[in-house]
């Protein structure tokens, strides 16, 4: 079993550390507006992952969003947004984010945007922008998540061909249309032995970010383990919830968003706030959240810390310890806290140990948490493939 962890965090290691991963945020941002409950005097801290959540946030109005990530390719996509918010006009701007093409982009990147944007990202943008410059490959199929979603693209068109089907179910205007078509001309086609056989696989999840802590959580805690779970979660996606406003699914099904179904960021009322000055209250560190939080200044009320405390939880549980000690020393009075996680419950969280007042106390004890919340939000998540979401107040 050594072995096999051991090849795991390799090739997950060897994914993230070189690799853009996330082209687009896979937490729903709908949710977390509502669980953070965000006030002028607010200060945000989140994980960048693909940027989208953090313009997101900004547009509910905090004083300030830090988004923070140890890669930095994905503060580079964040950057490449900033400068089209800056110094583009909507159309081309939503044929570059929403698209995920931009006719020409290699030149308007070199005239228009790449001035605007630090070095590290200036250095990577130079090599992919063209990403965004290719006739029949959407940016949403580039990344590791894309190329994932690519050829998953593939089996649905070339394999068990369903695509008629797929696009009948993105068009139907009630949930009872889409159980219907999912059920009866989705369901036996798409969950064959081969889906099965890769998302089972580890190279598979950690194309996805799911690393092997996540999924054991899942194998020890799921009834079914991580394929009866996934299949759970994609019925809900595609059988139980509206899809009409799932832009997270229609991105990587059709390599694009629409007007109408798209993150808040490319709507142009949105766009139109975020150019005005909104923008401005957004900023990128390439860091770790124990290193930003260690260096950074100012008190944070609002931590968004995604599910990457499963990531820390088996071989690097002190690491985990240092980030919540962070956490405390940098929390504002009333501060908030919230987190997803790929299992049903983070018990690992109530093994955390922090330093507070001269005392050694547990952190989950100097929480409050939002049960009857997340209670109500979880259930409507879009995304719907994290198995539980917390809200904790934190009383530091």
């Amino acid at each position: 079993m050594a072995i096999f962890d051991w090849v795991s965090r390799r090739v997950f290691n060897a994914v993230h550390r070189n690799n853009l991963v996330y082209n687009t945020c896979w937490e729903d941002p709908r949710l977390d507006r509502i669980a953070l409950d965000v006030a002028p005097d607010d200060t945000v801290m989140v994980i960048t992952s693909a940027g989208c959540n953090a313009l997101d946030y900004v547009l509910a109005g905090p004083k300030h969003v830090y988004a923070v990530d140890m890669n930095p390719r994905q503060n580079a996509l964040l950057d490449l947004k900033i400068a089209g918010i800056k110094n583009l006009a909507f159309d081309q701007f939503f044929d570059l984010f929403g698209n995920g093409r931009l006719p020409g982009a290699r030149k308007i990147y070199a005239d228009q945007l790449r001035d605007s944007l630090p070095e590290w990202s200036q250095n990577f943008w130079d090599k992919k922008i063209k990403w965004f410059d290719h006739k029949k490959r959407s940016f949403y199929f580039r990344g590791t998540s894309g190329v994932f979603a690519r050829m998953m693209g593939h089996y649905i068109d070339k394999v068990i061909r369903v695509r008629p089907a797929i696009d009948e179910l993105l068009s139907a205007e009630s949930v009872e249309q889409q159980r219907d078509i999912y059920e009866n001309k989705l369901h036996d086609k798409f969950w064959t032995g081969f889906v099965k056989f890769a998302m089972n696989r580890d190279t598979t999840l950690s194309m996805l970010g799911v690393p092997k802590a996540q999924r054991r959580q899942l194998e020890s805690q799921y009834e079914g383990g991580i394929i009866q779970y996934v299949k759970d979660s994609v019925r809900a996606v595609f059988a139980e919830l509206p899809i009409t406003d799932n832009y997270f699914w229609r991105v990587y099904i059709n390599g694009k968003y629409t007007r109408d179904c798209c993150p808040e960021y490319l709507r142009e009322e949105n766009f139109d706030k975020l150019k005005n000055g909104l923008i401005e209250n957004v900023s990128t560190t390439t860091n770790s959240v124990q290193g930003f939080l260690e260096t950074h200044a100012q008190p944070i009320s609002r931590f968004v810390l995604l599910d990457h405390m499963d990531w820390l939880s088996d071989h690097f549980f002190p690491l985990l310890e240092a980030e919540w000690q962070a956490i405390i020393n940098r929390a504002a009075p009333n501060s908030r806290v919230i987190w997803r996680s790929g299992g049903l419950k983070t018990d690992f969280v109530n093994q955390v140990q922090v330093q507070h007042d001269g005392e050694s106390k547990k952190v989950v004890d100097m929480m409050t948490f939002h049960d009857d919340l997340v209670a109500q939000l979880h259930p409507q998540d879009r995304v719907h493939t994290y198995a539980s979401f917390y809200i904790a107040d934190l009383s530091a």
